[in-house]
């Protein structure tokens, strides 16, 4: 990893919005401007659309055929469905995680550290692009990145990473917590609302514990956390309708163009357990999936096919109410005990009973979450047939609904990995449509321009390898 000039588009704008600014003398150049120059605030944008390419873009898609949610048909991704993953397909997130996102967040503190509001914002994306690598890779560079000082950075082992990235998460929640907000376009997260910020924060900080298997802290942090639909972190399009290319949902965009065919879900594990006519369906008397079945339902032959979860300007999931209250389920399963555990979860599902899992375009489908009661976990229940622990069923269900309220995020890859080291005999059995047999994905590859490029890189190990905290 080399040094990286942060030049941005937006310099340009300045030039044309603030030049009178910068002439206060005949000896002044007008054309001599420096980056301190440049409004902080207007950096923000372009490291969040960064961060967003991170969490919904190529390796998200290749996330998702490892986890049993998406399937490879042809070309690229069908050799990529088969286990044939070259390092170069990390090229273009590892570059938006330390090219795009880190060294402009930074700048951003630097640049304006007395805005609380700000750098409590740059601290919480920071946290979610460095977590969102380390679980993804493994050991990846972090305490000497953005140095320049350090051409070759150093890799940190993935829970020192994890560690810092959830410390990052601490310090952006007492900055945010002591913010006022204020609304700024530059924003396209939460536009400068504050208590959005500190809940998302709190969302974000229970992932990686959790992540770590420390189900206390991640319970304590969940119930700070997102507590509404309308909290959720997530990438909202804002491009015309009019042009194909531009602002749109990124699954969408690579179907709109040149990967038409080559990726969807016909026939997935995800699709075949909302169907309630498939012998593996998880609906049952008190749940109808037919409206999440065809939401998420992809239309490969071309992204204008689809209206549900690709719909080209449908917002994408970062970090989502679902994820919180089925944090809370599964940390309260395993710390608080059975009856707190299904209060969370059916919380949830009285939120998925009025439509919200679905968009405008799926709310005359049929849908039902009723809520469940403690006999339904008990031997011999609707959702225990096999006759297992109550609290052993309770978990099973939590985590399969994760699997599906996780789709277009990282959450079932790493629920994946998670669960087979933690739980393998409650983990979702997924499979993949027409892939190898296990054994499974275990990590994405590091970047092929990292390698060549960093001496201290490490040789790839490859994506059978378990990361450090799934061994």
């Amino acid at each position: 990893m080399r040094k990286y000039i942060k030049i941005l588009f937006l310099a340009t704008m300045a030039v044309f919005t603030s030049c009178e600014e910068l002439v206060d003398g005949i000896n002044d150049n007008p054309n001599d401007i420096l980056i301190s120059d440049i409004d902080a605030q207007l950096f923000l944008t372009g490291a969040m659309l960064a961060n967003a390419q991170a969490q919904g873009g190529h390796l998200n898609r290749i996330a998702a055929m490892y986890s049993g949610q998406l399937v490879g048909f042809t070309s690229l991704y069908s050799n990529i469905y088969g286990f044939s993953l070259s390092t170069v397909e990390s090229n273009g997130v590892w570059s938006r995680i330390y090219v795009g996102a880190i060294p402009n967040l930074r700048h951003i503190s630097a640049q304006a550290p007395e805005d609380l509001l700000l750098s409590g914002i740059t601290k919480v994306v920071e946290a979610h692009a460095i977590g969102t690598a380390a679980l993804l890779f493994g050991d990846v560079p972090y305490t000497e990145v953005n140095n320049p000082e350090i051409e070759d950075p150093s890799f940190d082992g993935q829970e020192s990473v994890i560690t810092a990235a959830i410390q990052l998460l601490d310090k952006g929640i007492a900055d945010l917590t002591s913010a006022s907000s204020r609304k700024f376009t530059e924003d396209i997260y939460f536009e400068g609302d504050a208590d959005k910020w500190v809940a998302a924060a709190n969302t974000l900080k229970a992932r990686y514990l959790l992540n770590l298997r420390d189900y206390a802290g991640a319970y304590n942090a969940a119930l700070n956390g997102i507590n509404d639909g309308g909290g959720s972190m997530k990438y909202i399009p804002r491009g015309s309708p009019d042009i194909a290319e531009g602002d749109k949902n990124l699954f969408w965009t690579i179907l709109e163009g040149s990967r038409a065919g080559d990726i969807g879900n016909k026939n997935s594990y995800l699709l075949q357990i909302l169907d309630a006519g498939n012998a593996l369906s998880r609906n049952n008397a008190k749940t109808d999936e037919a409206a999440r079945l065809a939401y998420y339902s992809i239309d490969e032959t071309s992204g204008s096919a689809n209206q549900g979860v690709i719909e080209q300007f449908e917002p994408q999931n970062m970090v989502s109410f679902e994820e919180n209250q089925l944090i809370l389920a599964e940390t309260a399963a395993r710390t608080a005990g059975f009856e707190t555990a299904l209060d969370h979860l059916n919380d949830l599902r009285a939120w998925l009973n009025t439509g919200a899992g679905v968009n405008a375009n799926f709310q005359d489908s049929t849908y039902l979450y009723e809520a469940y009661a403690a006999e339904d976990f008990a031997s011999g229940g609707m959702e225990n047939a096999d006759g297992i622990a109550n609290t052993d069923a309770l978990l099973r269900e939590i985590f399969e609904e994760r699997y599906v309220s996780g789709f277009g995020m990282y959450m079932p890859f790493n629920d994946a990995r998670r669960l087979r080291k933690s739980d393998p005999d409650l983990a979702v059995p997924f499979f993949m449509v027409d892939g190898p047999a296990p054994p499974f994905a275990e990590r994405l590859p590091y970047s092929f321009d990292e390698i060549n490029s960093n001496a201290n890189a490490p040789s790839d190990p490859g994506i059978f390898a378990k990361t450090p905290i799934n061994q």
